[in-house]
């Protein structure tokens, strides 16, 4: 028995879900004719009360494209300095729409209105980078799943209308904060100009993301997924899977939710464990005690058939998933406490 809790992303699509795949209608999604992907974008476009959507093959291409969308060359975005697009998509700020990044320490990966507001460039002071775009992240991945209090981003976003700043929300484990918060949909769907929602994490498809906003902003999206090479063609066997778990697996987040305070629980009396984050939804993230190295820990892991990430400055994670069974669940939780260490 292999335990992979590297990721969400190792998820394989069940067998109902490949049985919907495989019985999908499709054409070429690049002349818009595929039925299966434009149900999905039609779907998600009514989910979250925005006019317009379309399916990618990525969510660093989601985001990248939104981006793309609301700046231009040398200005300059606000995110967090945990945030997925500045730490894990390959430097495609500058590369793909030749902007920066003004960062900010928040909490666990989240900022605040006030925060945002210090970091607002002047507009009329031309030595530096206008600042055109704010971008959240919710849940936050280095965070440890954190979620945002919508309250503050009912702030956050009279801000940016006040600043005349776009906000994007970078929505990749979106679901699993609605799943805890009950919140609707549509009150992100107001809130932001652009949502990048992933497909392939916690809801179990094998590929794709979708990028939900405006008519207007969705027609730029088009352009700009052709530019970065994301044009498909029956692309509708990998949208049908999301339509599926979109029916069927939204539910079951709340199981990896479970598992990972469980997992949390157990972590705090081993011996080894310095810090663990607070944990929220699916991620775990945890420090182990000075004497003790994190790469050693990962490896005794492995001998035990026990895969977890290791992040560096001292940092572990783990990440529940929906092919993260009972039984394994059952085996980690009684072999956490019989790791033997020694300084």
């Amino acid at each position: 028995m292999i335990v992979n809790l590297i990721s969400d992303t190792i998820t394989k699509p069940s067998f109902k879900m490949l049985e919907a795949m495989f019985s999908a209608p499709v054409g070429d999604d690049v002349f818009k004719e595929d039925p299966s992907v434009n149900e999905l974008e039609q779907d998600l476009a009514l989910l979250f009360g925005k006019e317009a959507a379309l399916f990618f093959p990525s969510g660093t291409m989601t985001n990248q494209t939104a981006i793309k969308i609301h700046t231009q060359p040398g200005e300059q975005i606000i995110c967090d300095h945990f945030s997925h697009i500045f730490n894990y998509e390959g430097g495609g700020v500058s590369f793909n729409s030749g902007v920066s990044c003004k960062m900010i320490s928040g909490d666990r990966g989240r900022i605040t209105a006030e925060q945002i507001m210090e970091s607002i460039n002047p507009p009329d002071f031309y030595h530096s980078p206008k600042t055109s775009l704010v971008c959240l992240e919710n849940t936050t991945n280095k965070g440890g799943g954190a979620i945002y209090d919508l309250n503050e981003i009912v702030k956050i976003r009279e801000l940016c209308d006040k600043k005349k700043l776009g906000l994007h929300l970078d929505g990749a484990r979106l679901w699993n904060a609605l799943e805890v918060t009950k919140e609707n949909p549509k009150q992100y769907g107001e809130l932001f100009d652009t949502i990048s929602l992933c497909l392939s994490k916690g809801l179990g498809c094998p590929v794709g993301s979708v990028l939900v906003g405006s008519k207007k902003n969705i027609k730029k999206a088009l352009r700009i997924r052709k530019v970065f090479g994301g044009g498909m063609r029956q692309a509708g066997y990998l949208a049908a899977a999301g339509s599926y778990a979109l029916k069927y697996h939204r539910s079951d987040l709340n199981n990896d939710h479970k598992k990972a305070k469980e997992i949390a629980s157990t972590l705090k009396n081993c011996l080894y464990v310095n810090e663990i984050n607070p944990v929220e939804t699916n991620i775990i993230i945890f420090s182990l005690k000075k004497q003790y190295d994190e790469v050693s820990f990962v490896e005794k892991l492995k001998n035990k058939n026990i895969l977890i990430m290791s992040l560096g400055k001292g940092k572990l994670r783990i990440v529940t998933h929906r092919d993260y069974t009972d039984d394994q669940h059952s085996y980690l939780l009684k072999t956490l406490p019989k790791i033997e260490y020694y300084a």
